[in-house]
């Protein structure tokens, strides 16, 4: 079940209340036409197969690994361009958010407060994403088992506000990948908050010495499935028209072409297992 709190998130949309929901766009604004295409072609996937559909794309990559990465195209710009397509399409929208001070910048633009996983522990952010009065997702960190989650929780919740997600993905194996420890689906619905299955981030191969992340998006279909076969109540997938050009984390996008039958097998999977 869809909880509360997401239900009038998606009041503007008809779809099925057994159905995981679906978080996904561009990892970044790069530009109007980008995000536009993105939302038009997902919402109206999303439409047909009856999944209730948040988009995301950051306004702002504050961690990059290199000095020279793009980063985006200014704070207003972006935060503008999210805005008009909610509003343009009846979207809830998400993005992240890197600092206390973002909270309320970020807060009138979009619905849903975004926490990066290497921040989740950030105290002094998490309450000012609570005092919003947003729903805040909380990215685990990829050093932390889900159990752990439950601080990140409780300090949302003691500031008052009970609008929180959870997202899995991924734990640091060595220096330079990460693995998916399905355990921590459960063990953070525990914590009483819906957990999403990042099904991009989780296959990234950070820390390159090229200064550029790695990924193996080949196998986004099978974290997706493996998620849903456990009882994951969202999903976020990263999405682009063409990854090989984005201009952030291209390397472990799925193309935006691949979605659809993605999605299908997905909805297919979910009536299975419920």
């Amino acid at each position: 079940m869809i909880p509360s709190f997401l239900q009038d998130l998606f009041r503007q949309q008809s779809y099925h209340p057994d159905n995981f929901f679906l978080i996904a766009g561009p990892c970044v604004v790069e530009d109007e036409a980008l995000v536009m295409e993105v939302a038009d072609k997902v919402r109206a996937i999303c439409k047909r197969l009856e999944i209730p559909y948040v988009f995301k794309a950051s306004y702002r990559k504050a961690n990059r690994t290199s000095g020279n990465s793009f980063t985006g195209i200014g704070d207003d710009n972006g935060l503008a361009l999210i805005k008009k397509v909610g509003s343009t399409f009846q979207l809830p929208t998400t993005s992240d958010i890197h600092a206390h001070d973002e909270a309320a910048m970020a807060a009138p633009y979009i619905d849903i407060l975004q926490i990066p996983a290497f921040l989740c522990r950030q105290t002094d952010l998490l309450l000012a994403a609570a005092a919003t009065g947003k729903v805040v997702n909380v990215k685990k960190g990829q050093f932390l088992s889900g159990p752990a989650m439950k601080f990140a929780v409780d300090k949302i919740r003691k500031a008052g506000n009970d609008n929180i997600m959870l997202t899995e993905r991924g734990t640091t194996f060595g220096y330079q990948d990460l693995v998916v420890d399905y355990r921590n689906i459960p063990w953070m619905q525990e914590h009483q908050a819906p957990v999403i299955m990042d099904c991009t981030h989780a296959l990234q191969q950070p820390n390159q010495t090229t200064g550029v992340t790695g990924g193996n998006p080949q196998l986004i279909g099978t974290i997706a499935k493996a998620a849903i076969a456990t009882g994951a109540d969202g999903l976020f997938i990263e999405t682009h028209p063409n990854p090989a050009v984005a201009k952030s984390d291209g390397a472990n996008m799925l193309k935006l072409d691949l979605l659809e039958s993605l999605l299908e097998q997905l909805v297919k999977l979910r009536k299975a297992v419920i």
